[in-house]
């Protein structure tokens, strides 16, 4: 099979890479795509170096499979032309996510609306998706009225700026310099911003409103309750979710420890007592969603609290494109 990979030197696209290779993918052709500014170099792919090649509708030819990592502007652009040419694009952007006619899926969740798609399929946003695999199976046992989610999330999200953000400004702040951020409005070494995208006139951000659209999308729940803050913080890899969710029928921590150990994707690490619950640095470079601090909610009847941690990167972006691909050319 002839696979492209738009974005292939970013962040997410190298771990698209790894992911195809890692997982036995039936890539038997492998095409890297990036603007012409990264054209030229060579990516590592099952013990090869890939030229990676400037993308253009000419690329297209012959693809089965699009990965797309590349942004907004550059799916808009590309996804249209590598389904006309016949190929299935799986798109890690916004830029489809809310259209009624792409299929929006987290495999664990919804996987059987892949097969609905009409050439592009969207990938949701990374704290969305983590939340979903830990949610959905508590919303299959007791049906879930009411979402709560409030959200850590890394500066590797952003890209590789942010990360390079961060480590030069923690070394600035022990140095004892002021650093100057260009990626955020704020330094973001030793603090938290409350601000993941543009604010609307309600001053709600657009991450807060991709997990209130995308939640209701993905769970076929158009009426379901979303409040949102979303945070960045000064982590480099790794999402944390403090999520609240109430049931339409009551649901006891134990019974959802006993559900969400049979569940797809989901790792159980919930003994608070004995120090164990998720962490970014134990989740980095893991495929699990990470599930504990399971307790009764302390406001709200009929309702749980939830501490969920996954690698943005992995499960967030590129493992569950690669899972959706999966489900249409098993191996």
């Amino acid at each position: 099979m002839k696979v492209a990979v738009l974005g292939a030197t970013g962040l997410v696209g190298r771990q698209m890479l790894a992911v195809l290779e890692r997982r036995g993918f039936p890539a038997d052709q492998l095409v890297p795509l990036a603007s012409s500014r990264s054209a030229g170099r060579r990516l590592p792919f099952r013990g090869q170096e890939i030229p990676v090649r400037e993308v253009c509708e000419e690329a297209f030819e012959g693809v089965e499979l699009a990965l797309f990592s590349a942004g907004s502007g550059p799916s808009r652009r590309w996804a249209p032309e590598a389904a006309r040419r016949g190929a299935v694009v799986v798109d890690n952007s916004s830029a489809w996510r809310m259209d009624p006619e792409v299929p929006l899926v987290v495999p664990e969740v919804n996987g059987e609306d892949a097969r609905k798609h009409r050439g592009i399929i969207a990938n949701p946003n990374c704290a969305t998706i983590q939340a979903l695999v830990a949610l959905a199976p508590l919303h299959r046992e007791a049906g879930l009225e009411y979402l709560s989610a409030v959200t850590y999330q890394s500066v590797s999200g952003t890209g590789s700026a942010a990360v390079a953000e961060l480590q030069e400004g923690a070394r600035a702040v022990l140095e004892g310099r002021e650093g100057t951020p260009s990626v955020y409005p704020h330094p973001i070494a030793f603090n938290l911003l409350p601000h993941i995208g543009a604010f609307d006139d309600q001053g709600v951000s657009e991450e807060e409103w991709k997990m209130v659209r995308e939640s209701r999308k993905i769970l076929h729940l158009p009426d379901l309750a979303v409040s949102s803050t979303t945070v960045r913080v000064p982590v480099f890899r790794g999402h944390g979710e403090a999520l609240v969710a109430q049931f339409r029928e009551d649901l006891s921590p134990e019974r959802a420890r006993e559900i969400l150990a049979d569940a797809p994707g989901v790792q159980l690490a919930d003994d608070p007592a004995r120090g164990v619950y998720p962490l970014p640095r134990e989740a980095e470079g893991t495929d699990p969603v990470y599930v504990g601090r399971i307790r009764r909610d302390t406001g709200l009847p009929r309702a749980l609290a939830l501490w969920v941690v996954s690698d943005n990167l992995l499960k967030g972006a590129a493992l569950n494109a690669v899972q959706i691909a999966e489900t249409l050319f098993p191996a």
